[in-house]
């Protein structure tokens, strides 16, 4: 004989289900609804996955209460998903609830997502599609998703959910957030980059900004594809990385610098030791032979910080044949300008500018940043000498990352003057049509800069 629940859940449409009501300790009763958002009302929010808020709470709260282990520090995250898994089947059959294999799917997909990643944001995350997230405060979420800004109709509980979700990703790394301390750079297991502010900084309560890299790191090819730059560009930049020519990549916020430094470390040579720095470690080179050192920030105390150029000044000593610097802003211009002059060329970096010009007035300021009290005019005759190729990128209005400029820099005029012989240009009137460039000069320019880098070396890198 079919029991009245079965009927009941047998009489609604498919996708909504509805479980028989359930005495919890109080003595209330709960009537869970499968299947619907819970996005009506005043001050409601919206259910990013289609589990009733209160069958979620009330399931999770009994996991809390029972699985003492669940969070012991020597389970991995996939121990710790199965344990959850495992125990939000055994609450489902002693209190009977009706399910199907889809339905009971979801409640623990949503389950793990609460109590072990980051709960509402982890769809976000999941899709490849979105590069960038932005909680700002409980009640406003963008995204950017193919290079446009999208808000969503996604409202955390409150502020106290967010600084909760916050404690998740910077506990583990041992960063706090605090009044004293109230912004900090730090990054998810994936490698995504995570900035947080609150208040009293923040006028608009606890801000979460990640910025999402792709399982898969995009390659040389993918970025030609998409329209980033031309198969011309491509591959006079691989031979420009195979004859290790110095390469600074500049370019505004998201317009793509590390993306392409990425894609152009993959052109190094498999049998050269490559050191990488960065303040928080987002490359992802495909060689064996990588050593990747990260900054530190100080500690409650205010000691044991380790800046790039503490690092950058370690890493030559330990022998690389190539050094990469995530991103250059300060003091560390002036170790990478001379370690570029004194045996490790093939080095590359991305600077913060607006054009290629303004990039190498930015790194001879970073380089007086080192206080060491050379004048201008050195630190210009370095960067002339140690810098041989400027990549510039741009985000279009379209939201498309593209390359705008290689350019090389000429030796010569005043000393505080540069002098950059623009190679390829994009030309924005045929942006429509794709990626289109022209020309600035012929091949035998790359020639002419190996000739160069041939000159200050004592060697022979032509070679074509």
């Amino acid at each position: 004989m079919e029991s009245s629940e079965a009927k009941m859940g047998s009489s609604r449409a498919e996708g909504e289900f509805n479980y028989s009501d359930r005495q919890n300790k109080e003595g209330n009763y709960l009537r869970f609804s499968l299947g619907k958002l819970a996005s009506s009302g005043s001050g409601s929010h919206w259910s990013y996955r289609q589990i009733d808020p209160i069958l979620l709470n009330h399931i999770k709260g009994r996991i809390q209460a029972e699985s003492d282990s669940l969070y012991h520090p020597s389970l991995s995250p996939e121990q710790r998903s199965r344990k959850l898994r495992d125990k939000a089947i055994e609450i489902v059959c002693e209190e009977g609830l009706l399910l199907s294999a889809p339905q009971l799917q979801e409640l623990v997909k949503c389950l793990v997502e609460e109590m072990i990643g980051l709960g509402p944001l982890e769809p976000l995350l999941e899709d490849e599609k979105i590069t960038e997230i932005m909680v700002n405060g409980p009640h406003q979420v963008f995204v950017e998703k193919e290079g446009r800004l999208l808000l969503l109709p996604l409202k955390l509980k409150d502020s106290q959910h967010v600084y909760y979700l916050i404690e998740k990703i910077v506990g583990p790394l041992g960063l706090r957030v605090d009044e004293s301390a109230p912004f900090v750079d730090a990054r998810l297991p994936d490698g995504s980059r995570v900035n947080v502010i609150i208040p009293p900084l923040s006028l608009k309560g606890p801000i979460i900004t990640i910025r999402k890299f792709s399982a898969k790191p995009l390659t040389m090819e993918n970025l030609v594809s998409r329209g980033s730059l031309s198969p011309q560009v491509s591959a006079f930049l691989q031979k420009a990385v195979e004859q290790r020519l110095n390469i600074v990549i500049s370019g505004g916020a998201g317009s793509g610098k590390t993306t392409l430094l990425n894609a152009l470390s993959a052109f190094i040579p498999a049998g050269e030791r490559i050191i990488t720095i960065e303040d928080a470690a987002e490359l992802r080179l495909q060689q064996a032979h990588v050593i990747s050192l990260e900054a530190r920030p100080p500690n409650l105390e205010g000691k044991g910080e380790v800046t790039i150029r503490d690092l950058l000044r370690n890493a030559l000593r330990m022998r690389p044949d190539r050094i990469i610097i995530g991103e250059v802003r300060g003091g560390e211009a002036l170790d990478m300008l001379q370690a570029m002059n004194t045996g490790h060329e093939g080095s590359l970096s991305t600077v913060h500018a607006n054009s290629p010009l303004e990039c190498l007035y930015r790194l001879e300021t970073m380089a007086l940043m080192a206080n060491v009290g050379l004048p201008s005019s050195s630190i210009s005759a370095q960067i002339k000498s140690s810098v041989d190729l400027i990549i510039h990128l741009s985000r279009t209005q379209r939201g498309n990352r593209r390359v705008m400029e290689v350019s090389e820099i000429e030796p010569g005029g005043e000393p505080s003057q540069y002098l950059l012989n623009r190679i390829f240009s994009l030309d924005n009137r045929d942006e429509k049509m794709g990626c289109y460039y022209r020309q600035g000069v012929d091949d035998r320019h790359l020639l002419k800069i190996y000739h160069k880098r041939s000159a200050r070396e004592g060697n022979d890198l032509g070679g074509e």
